[in-house]
């Protein structure tokens, strides 16, 4: 079979995207392909009556602020200003549940000498202020065999350290099949091992952010691959799957990309901005459409990259729990299925910059 052809298999493949193994401790076996779910079908068209924003306000230094008020925020939906139902401001000042935040080592798609590298450069983050972080963390692998996490999230960086420590002892060089085969392989993994999460975490109340220390895996689109109609239907149904699991996850996706420098040069770093885009049509569907890096920024997180400093780029990353807004709106209606709505929260207060999901599929 061509390398074309198998492009094609693996992307109409997707309109089914099974689910990987996720466990606390141990990854569990996947479950019989007749008991997956389909991409297609709803996650929670309940959970769907209003729309939840969760919305960080940076200044010019890109440090998160606090103090807005309601009457600060417009919330854009398809450029129709929408009222705010619920206000939430949540900082020092006014505590509420604590964000879960997830640190997620990605070992299908990095090295195993760069995971190395990351171990020494997580280990700087939690041993911060002698172990004693500022909010709950927790710890997930993503390896060939599943995704692990560790139960429960913890404040001690000490006690998070020894299970990291104990699980790095258990790494081994991933031997897949290289060129187009394993990129195909780990692009699999890698959207089983997302939708998955998102669907854990949509049991769970409250924000999580899950921060994905990873340089993404492959795109898989370019100009010599064509899809037929029936294939593009079967990605932009897995698209708008993930789009829709994220968010009512209340999930915010960071990606970090351990590369640092050594890849600041190269048109990768940047390419995933071509498929930022909202796609509204099964025939503008690609798979770059699910890159890593795009699923983040459009959740309402950031795409990090460029920087061999994984400790400040995580700290960075987690200082947007200090500091966020909790918005309810009335969405636009939708007049067809899976329609493509894109969000815009704006203040009115200069020098500041409001983040948010930036794109979600409505349902009429």
């Amino acid at each position: 079979m061509s390398a074309l052809n198998r492009v094609r298999l693996v992307l109409f493949c997707l309109l089914f995207l099974p689910l990987a193994a996720f466990s606390q401790q141990q990854a569990a076996p996947t479950p019989p392909p007749d008991q997956l779910p389909a991409a297609s079908a709803p996650i929670s068209e309940a959970r769907d009556s209003n729309l939840v924003l969760d919305v960080v306000v940076t200044d010019r230094s890109g440090k998160p602020r606090a103090g807005l008020t309601q009457n600060d925020f417009v919330v854009r939906d398809n450029n129709q200003i929408r009222k705010i139902l619920s206000f939430r401001a949540v900082d020092s000042a006014a505590p509420a549940e604590p964000v879960k935040i997830i640190l997620l080592v990605d070992e299908v798609n990095t090295s195993f000498t760069r995971v190395a590298y990351e171990r020494d450069q997580l280990k700087k983050f939690l041993l911060q202020n002698g172990g004693q972080l500022t909010h709950p963390v927790s710890l997930a692998f993503f390896s060939d065999t599943g995704t692990e996490m560790q139960s429960g999230s913890s404040r001690d960086g000490n006690a998070l350290l020894a299970d990291f420590d104990q699980h790095v002892t258990k790494l081994r060089t991933i031997r897949r099949s290289a060129g187009f085969y394993g990129a195909e392989e780990r692009l699999d993994l890698s959207l089983k091992a997302i939708g998955m999460l998102a669907a854990t975490e949509s049991k769970e109340p409250g924000r999580k952010m899950v921060i994905w220390i990873s340089p993404g895996w492959p795109i898989l689109s370019g100009p010599n691959i064509t899809l037929t109609a029936k294939e593009q239907q079967g990605l932009f149904s897995s698209i708008v799957y993930l789009s829709t699991a994220l968010r009512q996850a209340r999930i915010t996706l960071y990606s970090i990309d351990p590369l640092g420098v050594a890849d600041a040069a190269t048109t990768r770093v940047f390419y995933y901005e071509e498929f930022l885009k909202p796609v509204s049509k099964p025939q503008d569907a690609q798979a770059g459409d699910l890159a890593l890096q795009v699923l983040a920024r459009q959740s309402g997180g950031q795409a990090l990259n460029s920087s061999n400093d994984i400790t400040q780029q995580i700290t960075r990353c987690v200082a947007e729990a200090d500091a966020f807004y909790t918005l309810t709106v009335e969405p636009v209606p939708s007049d067809r299925p899976n329609q493509s709505h894109v969000v815009a929260v704006s203040v009115e207060t200069a020098g500041m910059t409001a983040r948010t999901r930036s794109l979600y599929y409505g349902q009429p």
